[in-house]
């Protein structure tokens, strides 16, 4: 399987943080927060990983280079000044992604989530890894009923960034800027979302505040 990490987005709330370096090379406890996720990929056995970048991202290509140092492969999907959106970039990177399902994940959390307890196959066209709603998304996403992801009346639960998906998903997308979330909800609606609740520690890096309190907590 391969793997995509979301590194394009331009970290606006994060600013000024943000305004020289990329939010996926901004550092907890003395590492990037790109390079947990590159430590955590190769551990569960995920080895080629593409990372797309868009504000400032040939600093994450000198960062990272070819992926070596830390036992990866890593290609790159440029995108143009302003990114792709998360369903843009996925469908402008697929060509580097292979023909099976691959595993997308947002550069800007941070998580212990164990990727080899991903299913190496499901049924239908997406896979998510919902949570538990934090403080800052209380209403949620999506509900979670008997392993099937629905867009409907119910408990509801947070995605949390982490995705298997299918080139289908995307079939009949044209290139440009686009989200992700219409995508899957169309998916939803034909019942072919499928996923799991993982209840381990997550962060959503998205203000400097939360930034800071994962470097604290991950130096205790």
């Amino acid at each position: 399987m391969r793997a995509m990490i979301l590194a394009a987005g331009r970290g606006e709330r994060m600013r000024p943080l943000t305004d020289l370096t990329p939010k996926p090379l901004l550092c907890a406890a003395g590492r990037s927060l790109i390079e947990y996720h590159l430590d955590a990929l190769v551990r569960a056995g995920i080895t080629d990983i593409v990372i797309n970048h868009a504000h400032l991202g040939a600093q994450i290509e000198a960062a990272l280079g070819d992926g070596a140092r830390y036992g990866a492969r890593i290609s790159y999907s440029p995108e143009p000044e302003g990114a792709l959106e998360t369903g843009g970039g996925i469908h402008h990177a697929l060509p580097l992604l292979g023909d099976g399902p691959f595993l997308v994940v947002n550069a800007d959390i941070w998580t212990d989530f164990d990727y080899a307890t991903l299913p190496a196959d499901f049924t239908g066209e997406a896979y998510l890894v919902l949570i538990d709603n934090p403080e800052h998304h209380s209403a949620g996403d999506f509900c979670l009923q008997s392993g099937c992801v629905h867009d409907s009346d119910g408990l509801r639960l947070t995605f949390s960034g982490i995705g298997l998906y299918r080139a289908s998903l995307f079939a009949a997308c044209t290139p440009g800027k686009f989200p992700l979330a219409p995508l899957l909800r169309a998916a939803m609606a034909r019942n072919a979302v499928q996923g799991m609740h993982y209840q381990g520690r997550w962060w959503d890096i998205g203000t400097p505040q939360r930034l800071a309190e994962l470097d604290e907590w991950l130096c205790a």
